[in-house]
């Protein structure tokens, strides 16, 4: 499964606006329901100031940052779960995605229709997981039946199994997600292998009016969202018109814009970030005279996993690393000056690799 996040939500609540914003693209983002049929993928580059620093130190041919990948997909409607307005096809596409991203319309206007007739924000995102619940049920009863009529399942114990599909689906039939699901340690990777849509980490994203960023102000839809999120989740806070208009603009007219609205960065900056945050990813650099360059790697990876992003061939003969972290390199300026302080280190296969490591690996195959 790919590191996707998908962004999904109601139809009509300016999810391919955020797309569009996101990817700078130009996909079609109409004034009624299921606009988006097929899903439209994006590759959208990780804002990092850190690689212009670097850039500064080692002054490369070429610079190389990472990417996070998003989907736009199309709007779930009540009943998606039972196939209302395609809706098994769009489930399956948020399937595919390892993160989700849910848009929800906080903002007031008579000429953008909305699929419910009114605005309110709790109501529809209920509506929307509860249809990932319900699919997610149908889910664990097919398993759940799987289960009894081969009387088999991997290497797992069928009764551990079975019981544990049992009080998941009661879980989920009570209104909760997946991954809030408390389970041993042993039962982890059968629950994953469920791909379940309720278990995905999720970013909440507000779609606010333009009156709420000049004058800073929440509506009332705002606060009712952020009351019923309180600080269990995650929520960005943009107007999608506004920071689509804004990704238009070239360096210097987006730095004017910027300042206009009394804003030190775009919304679609957070989204990006959090989005890479909520995937469980960091990065970690190679630098030197040809290219500076960002890796993705997961939280908690071991050193030659990491040198295994590279090339295969360096995870494979993986002997050491030489490490120093990006912060270290700031404050002494140079390479040399980290190795006179004896501030980079010789690192074994053991070694798990940090956010913001500079790291050079030696293999032997």
């Amino acid at each position: 499964m790919s590191l996707r996040c998908g962004i999904v939500g109601l139809p009509n609540v300016g999810k391919s606006t955020l797309f569009n914003a996101l990817t700078n693209s130009s996909i079609p983002a109409e004034n009624y329901p299921f606009c988006t049929i097929e899903p439209h993928l994006g590759i959208v580059q990780l804002p990092d100031p850190r690689l212009e620093q670097l850039k500064t130190v080692y002054n490369p041919l070429k610079v190389t940052p990472s990417f996070v990948e998003f989907a736009d997909i199309a709007g779930l409607v009540k009943g998606a779960s039972n196939g209302e307005g395609l809706g098994n096809q769009f489930l399956g596409q948020i399937r595919q995605t390892a993160a989700i991203l849910h848009v929800v319309r906080c903002f007031d206007d008579e000429n953008i229709n909305h699929v419910n007739s009114n605005v309110d924000p709790v109501r529809d995102i209920e509506i929307v997981e509860t249809e990932l619940l319900l699919a997610d049920i149908q889910t664990l009863e097919k398993q759940q039946l799987k289960i009894k009529k081969t009387n088999k399942i991997n290497d797992l114990d069928e009764k551990l199994a079975l019981s544990m599909l049992e009080e998941l689906i009661n879980h989920c039939s009570n209104g909760m997600k997946a991954n809030d699901f408390k389970i041993d340690k042993e039962l982890i990777p059968f629950k994953k292998s469920l791909f379940l849509l309720t278990d995905k980490p999720i970013l909440y994203v507000a779609n606010i009016d333009e009156p709420c960023v000049i004058n800073k102000t929440k509506n009332k839809h705002l606060s009712s969202l952020e009351n019923y999120l309180s600080s269990n989740y995650p929520l960005v806070t943009l107007c999608f018109s506004l920071e689509e208009e804004i990704a238009q603009l070239e360096n210097e007219e987006k730095s004017l814009y910027l300042s206009e609205y009394n804003l030190r960065d775009t919304g679609l900056n957070k989204v990006i970030q959090s989005s890479f945050n909520l995937l469980g990813l960091q990065t970690f650099f190679t630098c030197g005279e040809k290219e500076v360059r960002s890796w993705t790697i997961k939280k908690g990876v071991l050193a030659p996993k990491a040198a295994g992003e590279i090339h295969t061939d360096f995870e494979r003969g993986f002997i050491k690393a030489e490490v120093f972290h990006y912060n270290e390199l700031i404050k002494y300026g140079k390479e040399k000056a980290l190795r006179e302080a004896g501030l980079i280190r010789q690192e074994g296969k053991n070694y798990i690799v940090k956010d913001g490591d500079c790291i050079f690996f030696k293999f032997n195959v």
